[in-house]
Parts: C-alpha cells; structure tokens; sequence
C-alpha cells in the first residue's frame, strides 16, 4: 500500500483533465491520475471542431451562440451557465491557438470556421459558421496540445492508476483511492481538493461511438457515495454513426455539405427542417433517421439505415476538411465517398447528464449545496450547459471552459484548506471490490452479461423509448445484476489483468444504465435527445426541471433510486416552439 500527498487531485487526462492540470499546477501541487496513457483519452476522438463566436468569417456574436445552445438544449439549459461557456468561447480558443494548436487557416491567416448542426445568427435566422477546426481531427489536436503544455509545466501524471474510490471525511473530499493497472497495487492519494474529469458512459450502448474504456467511472464513483447524478436519462445519439458499427462519421461532414438521403434518393431533411436542413439539432436529425427507416424508407437490403452523400462534393475539398472520416469509410465499409454514398445510422454518443455542479465546477450535493474540495467537468459532470441535448463542437468548448474553471477554483480551495485526517483503512473498498472480484469462480461471464446489457439498452432505451420500452430494460437490468453477484474473472493476476478491469467497469455500467431508465421512466414528456413516444410533446408545465437522482439504502441494505427535482436557470430566453 503507497500514500501520496497532493494539494489537487484530478482524475482524467482528457481534455478536461488536462484544462484543469494547466490550471491547477500553475498554483499548487497537482497530480493527475488516468486509467489511459493521456494521449489515448477519448478527446482525442472528437473530430469536428470547437465553436466560438470568433466572427473570423462572418457576423456573429456570443448572444447567438448562447440562444443556440438553449434552444438547441430544448430550454433544459441552465442559461447562466450557458452564458458563461459562450461568452468566454473566444478566450478559450485563443488561449488553444497561442499553445499551439493548428486550426485550419482562412487565405488571411484567421482562424476558419464551418458550419455546424444548431449554429445560427439573429437568433435562428440562418445557419452560421462558428466551428473552429483542425480538419477533423479537432479532439485529436487539443489532446496533444494540452499534453504538451502540461509535460512542459511538469504536471505530475500517474498513468495507468484506475481510481476505484472517493475518499470523505464529515462530507469533505479528502482523497482517492487507485489501482495501479502494472502492480495490481493500491495506492490512497490524499488530497485538499478532488476534480473528476473521467468521462461518460457510452458503452452501456452496443451502437456507440465510444471507446472501450468510457464505462462511467467517475459517476459510478460518486454514485456509490450516495451523491446524486443529473439529468441521467437524456443520452444524445448522434446521427451519422457507420451502419452498423457506430464509428462516428463527424457533423462536420454535413458542416462541409454532405447531404442525408433515403432509399427514394430523397433529401428528406428538407421535410423536418425545411430552414436549416441537414444542420438541424443532433436530436432532430437523429430521430428523422430513425422515422425514415420506421416508415420504410431505409436503405440497404434491409432498410435498415440512410444514406451520407459526399459526392457532390470536390475531392480536393473532401481530402482537405474530411481526410479521416473518409479513410473510416473506406476502412470499415469498403466505400468510397467521392463517387459512393455512405451508410449512417444513429450512434449512442454523449452523456448530458452527470455529476451536478455550479459555473465554478463545485460539485453539489443538492440543489445548490456545495461538496467542500470536489469538482467535475467535461461529460462527467452536469453544469448544465447541454440541457436536454448537446449542440455539436460544444463539447470541446465545455472542456475547455469549465475544465479550466475547475482547476482554478480547486487550487483557490487548495490553497486555504487543510489536509484531513484520514479514516483507519481506507482502502478497504476497494480491497473488497477487486479481491472479491479477483477471487471470484461463479459461472456468469463479464462479456456475455455486458452484450445482453447493451442489447436491451439498445433496443429498448435508445433515440425512441416507450413505458413499455423502459420497464423492459429495467427488468432486464434487475436480472443482470443479479447475474453480475455470479460472475467470474479467470484471470488471478495482478499485473494488467484486463479481466478484473473490465469487471469493475461492468458494475459501473450496471448501476448507470439503472439510473438512465428510472429517470426516463419518471420523465412523461418528450424533450432532446430523450423522446417518449407515449409522450411525444414537451410539458414545460410539469417537467421544465432537472432530474436529480440518489442512491439510498432500505433497512434490508437494498439499493434503491429516489428521484428529486430542481429548477431550471432561465434569465433571457424562455420556452418556445423549435422550428429550424
């Protein structure tokens, strides 16, 4: 058992991560501990762009970009939060470009800027651009730019540490806990200040754009706290995931032109969003897929997806803004896009729930009761800028924004707080977690009950969702809990045994997904990325308000989800139909 001693603790080496490290550790002592080496983080697939109001190449202004995200959030947005990420997006992107980053170039020098899906001007008028981008391999640059300034900031990073545990003391966090994936070693990393920058949960979806290793970790963590989660049943399915796959084809894809088109050859966006077409909310676009399937207007043998049409487009264009989504249809599917359509069908994509927190990353215990020393950003945490569905590129501008202000606000507690006392064995949690699971010889097998656990939540929980749909999946989820208490891990190793990793990382994936479809079943409405076809309309009157989620324990030691609520921000903009 090894002890460290740091002032911040971050845990995360993606984008946010990383935003806040630069932070942190240009004011106290901070360590970063990664499940991943921080090059492999799945920032680094995000491929679009980042938006901000830079108005490099047309009138624009950080106004617009806040009454998109709004609306394009189906007014679940908390609009001062929203405000803050759009007003300082500019700063965000030249703080990038002055690191380093190598954004695209107008023939002047500017930093360019495309279209993306939901980006307008004057407030919905028309589509703008507004996404700054490294051909598509945006993600990919800020990962590696980030790491650069950290390395050259000597940011101390623990790499391959698999943190299993919060560590709290009279309601403060005090440290984690972590698993070394090399030694199978524990080491407890005591710690003023916390801030979890792990990620989302995509993989409790087969489809999914997902890494392999973006289970939930930090949610399921503080989950198993008692600490609650936020908006948990709005999971954004972006629309041109590869058939069959969920390798994601970028927005910017459509940003540069491409064309969604059925079976008839039919631009059929032009019928859900006769003003902005293809670039439509991911929410709207998702659901148009999916209904032109429903209603036999499929592609392929089995009508089972639309089609992307690049081939209007110049190949010198595509090779220039496009290179990698091209090389992934040509890889994955045998296509070729200049003179090929390609095959797209929505992919499960990104979480806009998570941890709550305030505009400071402060992680909250309620509605506005701050957790002294615990911060989040990135898709681990629900500021609530992404409401009930996410604009594209706005995922990289809120890492970067509140990955920053996490950061700075970690250090600033840091700086006046003391070092708490730790309980005696405090690494007995986590010792139990992974000798129960190393020890384990049930018969149940880790794969066998994650594929049924993404084949329910893809069939029953997905871009369309019924009462029937989710009480089926919570049926299904209930029996595959009790399948994971029978399961057994072959390998007894303890260095890099994958086997017991991918155990932990089940559990996660389990009580997440629970916490997915109890908050859909409470939520009689449709809004975003979480449409009920039993409740097709929105009902601002009963559920303009933000589902909050708590784990609690009977008398019997059963788990059991309460479901509360809070309020949602509003100052300028209130609800109003969303035409595009």
């Amino acid at each position: 058992m090894q002890r460290h001693q740091y002032d911040v603790v971050i845990v995360g080496a993606g984008g946010a991560g990383m935003r806040a490290a630069l932070e942190s550790s240009k004011r106290t002592r901070t360590a970063v501990l990664t499940k991943l080496y921080p090059t492999r983080s799945h920032t680094g697939a995000a491929q679009g762009g980042m938006c901000a109001a830079l108005a490099n190449v047309e009138e624009d202004n950080w106004e617009w970009h806040t009454f998109d995200t709004v609306k394009g959030g189906d007014f679940l947005v908390d609009q001062d939060a929203a405000e803050v990420m759009c007003r300082e997006a500019v700063d965000a992107v030249l703080d990038l470009e002055k690191m380093g980053l190598p954004f695209n170039r107008t023939a002047e020098g500017k930093i360019d800027q495309r279209f993306f899906g939901g980006h307008t001007r004057n407030h919905g008028e028309a589509v703008v651009r507004r996404s700054c981008f490294a051909a598509d391999r945006t993600g990919h640059m800020i990962l590696q730019t980030l790491y650069q300034q950290c390395i050259k900031q000597n940011v101390e990073f623990f790499n391959e540490y698999y943190v299993l545990d919060l560590l709290m003391v009279a309601g403060k966090a005090t440290g984690v806990v972590a698993y070394e994936l090399a030694t199978g070693e524990l080491h407890i990393f005591s710690a003023k200040s916390i801030v979890f920058a792990s990620g989302g949960f995509g993989k409790v979806f087969r489809t999914t754009s997902n890494a392999h290793t973006l289970t939930g970790d930090g949610m399921g963590i503080t989950w198993r706290k008692g600490l609650p989660l936020e908006d948990m049943e709005f999971f954004q399915f972006h629309p041109t995931g590869l058939a069959g796959l969920g390798v994601l084809l970028s927005e910017a894809a459509r940003g540069e032109g491409g064309i969604l088109r059925n079976k008839d050859n039919e631009r059929f966006m032009e019928r859900y969003a006769p003003t902005v077409k293809d670039l439509a909310p991911r929410d709207m676009v998702a659901r148009a897929m999916a209904n032109e399937v429903r209603e036999g207007r499929g592609c392929g043998p089995d009508g089972a997806y639309v089609m992307l049409d690049l081939t209007h487009l110049e190949p010198a264009h595509i090779d220039a803004k496009l290179p990698d989504i091209t090389e992934f249809a040509r890889t994955y599917l045998g296509v070729e896009p200049y003179t090929e359509q390609i095959p797209v069908f929505p992919t499960a994509h990104y979480a806009m729930g998570g941890i709550p927190t305030n505009i400071k990353g402060e992680a909250l215990a309620s509605n506005d009761d701050v957790i002294p020393g615990l911060y989040a950003a990135g898709e681990v945490a629900c500021v609530s800028v992404h409401g009930a569905n996410r604009l594209g590129t706005n995922s990289l501008l809120d890492i970067n924004v509140f990955g920053r202000r996490a950061g700075i606000a970690a250090a600033e507690y840091a700086a006046t707080a003391e070092f708490e006392e730790l309980p005696d064995a405090p690494e007995q949690f986590v010792v139990d977690l992974v000798e129960g699971l190393r020890t384990s010889t049930g018969d149940e097998r880790i794969a066998a009950i994650r594929a049924d656990l993404q084949a329910t939540m893809d069939l029953n929980a997905q871009v369309y969702r019924t009462e029937g749909s989710l009480k089926q999946a919570l049926t299904d989820i209930e029996a595959l809990k009790e399948r994971f208490t029978r399961v057994g891990v072959q390998d007894k190793g303890k260095r890099f045994n994958t086997d017991l990793l991918e155990a932990v990382e089940l559990g996660f994936l389990l009580d997440l997904a629970e916490v997915l479809v109890v908050s859909a079943l409470a939520r009689k409405e449709s809004r975003g990325g979480h449409f009920r076809e039993d409740y097709a309309k929105r009902d601002d009157v009963n559920f303009m308000r933000h589902t909050m989620a708590y784990r609690e324990l009977d008398a019997e030691g059963n788990v059991n989800i309460r479901l509360d609520y809070k309020p949602v921000v509003q100052t300028r903009y209130k609800p109003m139909e969303r035409k595009y």
